[in-house]
């Protein structure tokens, strides 16, 4: 028995080190992203640290990272950002990072600067290192800038030995917005400590604070057929297009929005959940 124990705290102590040591990773990263911007400018940055499918949004639509930047004439613009949150899955293989950002569209010395909230997803390559398969955002006012970074208690800690599948948690998330309503699908799957981001909001932190942001809310969201599901163990993301209609059917916003799940007590709940709006079709 002493056997036993003794071997399942080698088993969680060593864990929780790998789950430490991948997230310092993918801080580090960020940072070499963000320095890679400021050497080598925006274009050569996202093309380096971008999977060869990653997929980011300019101006507002998803396109391949590397296309889209290898196609644009290099840009003048500076782009600072820093990490406030960070997780992992227990292998190691997908995270996910979110914080503040800066964006001068003429260079570093732009008197013009738009805030926002970015949130990327990260897969790790077979060298060991993390490159972007998704990045997005959302613009806000400017804010108090955080300069350290977190990350939940539970990082890297459930294994999902019995493989429960977060598609099929996913299916009944969707299925319950389209016939219950959105605000009664999150109040569901929601995770207590949830991340919410939002076009002209801070983040909105916590399933309480979530849902009563939400509560007045009568619009209906519709969500495309999934596309895009991707999983490692005891996180998964998911990201498409979403539309929002008023009681009439009107179409008040499109966008593209991101869900990241993660398996806690052998339940797949949405710890981060990011609504990007694509700027207005030209007519």
């Amino acid at each position: 028995m002493k056997k036993i124990l003794l071997l399942a705290l080698l088993i969680f102590a060593f864990t929780n080190i790998f789950a430490q040591e991948n997230l310092q990773k993918i801080y580090d990263t960020e940072k070499a992203f963000e320095k890679a911007v400021a050497e080598k400018g925006l274009n050569r940055a996202f093309i380096e640290f971008s999977t060869k499918d990653g997929i980011c949004f300019f101006p507002g639509y998803p396109v391949n990272c590397i296309e889209y930047f290898t196609a644009q004439t290099a840009s003048p613009a500076a782009l600072f950002w820093n990490p406030t949150f960070i997780d992992v899955s227990s292998n190691g293989a997908l995270g996910y990072s979110t914080g503040n950002s800066v964006y001068k569209p003429k260079g570093k010395d732009d008197t013009a600067a738009f805030y926002g909230e970015y949130a990327t997803v990260w897969q790790r390559q077979p060298d060991g290192s993390y490159k972007a398969v998704v990045d997005l955002g959302i613009s806000h006012e400017q804010p108090n800038t955080e300069t350290k970074w977190t990350s939940p208690a539970d990082s890297g800690k459930e294994l999902n030995e019995k493989k429960y599948s977060a598609a099929d948690a996913s299916t009944a998330f969707f299925e319950m917005a389209t016939k219950q309503g959105i605000n009664k699908a999150y109040k569901s799957f929601f995770a207590d400590d949830v991340r919410i981001l939002r076009e002209g909001k801070m983040p909105i932190i916590g399933k309480q604070n979530a849902l009563g942001e939400f509560k007045n809310i009568k619009s209906t969201v519709n969500f495309a057929k999934r596309s895009v599901f991707v999983g490692a163990a005891d996180m998964a993301y998911i990201s498409n297009s979403y539309t929002v209609n008023d009681k009439s059917g009107k179409t008040l916003e499109k966008g593209n929005f991101l869900q990241v799940w993660k398996l806690r007590e052998n339940k797949w709940q949405i710890v981060f959940d990011v609504f990007a709006p694509a700027p207005p079709e030209q007519k």
